[in-house]
């Protein structure tokens, strides 16, 4: 990072004001009022980002939904001191304003892990996602485990757990399936090379 961090707490409008004079390639979320930069990623998180987002938009198209699939660099407002920006989202039925920088009403988030990431996806993510209640799905893709974890808000509120090694996630609300090797990206185990 070339720039220190603001040691100022900041809300999400002077964040979202801040960010948006920092380079492009650099990227931060707000949590509790502070900016914490992100980490670069690898081509792993890379690729099986892309396929999450190409797995989510191609459900939306085979159930012909109105819904909008977001890859990261769009964030989440989890409350007026924390922005989220998870690796793939979904709204449906909103209008997209071609100018936002938050997505307004999330159903559906996703979050790739990376070593470094594991443990705030599954803890600190999973509070502040399931905080909003537009929410319905938060799914955690641990692609070097080939295992995606699917919490699902039930209509009581409660929060269901699924660990799913394959066959389908159903995401229902809106109403999409998508199969789990489909989210896993693609096997980068150590191939040789000819």
């Amino acid at each position: 990072m070339n720039a220190p961090l603001p040691s100022i707490t900041m809300t999400v409008p002077e964040f979202l004001t801040w960010s948006a004079r920092q380079p492009e390639a650099e990227r931060y979320e707000l949590v509790d009022g502070k900016v914490v930069p992100m980490s670069p990623e690898r081509a792993r998180h890379n690729l099986v980002k892309l396929d999450v987002a190409i797995a989510l938009r191609q459900a939306v198209r085979e159930a012909d939904l109105p819904c909008t699939v977001f890859t990261d660099g769009m964030g989440i407002a989890i409350d007026d001191r924390t922005v989220r920006e998870p690796d793939a989202s979904v709204q449906c039925g909103v209008a997209v304003d071609p100018d936002a920088v938050l997505v307004s009403a999330p159903i559906i988030v996703v979050e790739v892990t990376s070593p470094s990431s594991e443990r705030v996806d599954a803890d600190d993510k999973f509070v502040d996602y399931f905080a909003l209640p537009t929410i319905e799905h938060y799914l955690i893709v641990l692609s070097g485990k080939r295992v995606v974890v699917h919490h699902r808000r039930k209509q009581d509120g409660t929060i269901e757990s699924r660990i799913l090694h394959d066959g389908d996630v159903v995401l229902d609300p809106p109403g999409l399936t998508v199969p789990v090797a489909a989210l896993l990206g693609p096997d980068l185990g150590v191939k040789e090379i000819h």
